[in-house]
């Protein structure tokens, strides 16, 4: 069961009632509302501003050190608290064994570590650091705001730092016991099918061929879901074409595409990343 970006539900949703993937505002979304009775008996009843407070306290990219290390605080383990009864509830609700948290927060997987009844496994997604520099300097609406907000934008300095950051964070949870599996969009976008199976494989699912009707080659038929939020994409029905992005080739600047590749230089390498990308007219 696909959740969507957990993190944001307490504000973006339990508070500025924003749009389900569904369509629907959170309010009035069914799966919601008998998650929030599951978890919480209503979502009346949950204190967001406590939850902000613990989560300036412990989920800060700067706390990775401390929460990688030390012992989890009582802080830590009552803001893990929180996401454990919203994962609990929904595979209730769901029918589900397995619900996923698309959140980007890697300081909130070190976080989760402190929930002990969260059998937490994660999913690492590596793109190129140009191209993810490149995606964040665009102005994209964000759909659940009905267009009156736009999704953040960064620098491609700012990018590259954060890029650096979060993955290293990630690896960080491997060394630290957390079963990690690393994945390459370009690997993804090149073999859906196969790239799903080894997901599943690693969540501990054993998926059908029926389960996998949905996706092709070079397309996904995708059904109505209930992302609590995330990127827009998440309210798409239908036939979605599956293609890689590689439009920072040629439109991200020479001088930016060169500063995010010596900042970000080390890592690239690791993952497997040209230093020297060639652009589509000199491949």
């Amino acid at each position: 069961m696909a959740l969507g970006e957990v993190v944001h539900l307490w504000q973006r949703d339990i508070l500025d009632d924003e749009r389900c993937g569904c369509g629907a505002r959170f309010s009035g979304c069914t799966f919601w509302k008998r998650v929030g009775r599951v978890a919480f008996d209503g979502w009346a009843n949950v204190d967001v501003a406590r939850i902000h407070a613990l989560r300036d306290a412990v989920e800060r990219t700067r706390h990775i050190p401390r929460l990688a290390t030390g012992r989890a605080s009582n802080q830590t383990r009552e803001y893990a608290s929180f996401y454990s009864r919203v994962y609990r509830a929904a595979a209730e609700v769901a029918g589900a064994t397995v619900v996923v948290d698309s959140s980007k927060h890697s300081a909130l997987a070190h976080v989760l570590r402190a929930a002990g009844d969260i059998n937490l496994r994660v999913v690492h997604v590596v793109r190129d650091a140009r191209g993810v520099a490149y995606s964040w300097t665009k102005t994209v609406a964000r759909p659940e705001t009905d267009g009156t907000e736009e999704m953040t934008r960064y620098s491609p300095g700012r990018s590259a730092l954060l890029w650096n950051a979060h993955n290293a964070a990630v690896g960080l949870l491997a060394r630290r016991g957390v079963p990690v599996h690393r994945i390459r969009y370009e690997e993804l976008l090149s073999d859906p099918r196969t790239a799903l199976l080894r997901l599943a494989t690693f969540a501990g699912l054993s998926p059908t061929v029926a389960d996998l009707a949905f996706l092709r080659p070079e397309h996904a038929d995708l059904r109505v879901g209930h992302s609590a939020a995330g990127n827009p994409m998440r309210f798409a029905v239908g036939r979605l074409p599956l293609r890689r992005d590689d439009a920072w080739r040629n439109a991200l600047p020479g001088r930016q595409r060169r500063l995010v590749g010596a900042v970000c230089a080390p890592m690239l390498r690791a993952y497997g990343y040209p230093l020297n990308p060639a652009t589509p007219q000199e491949a």
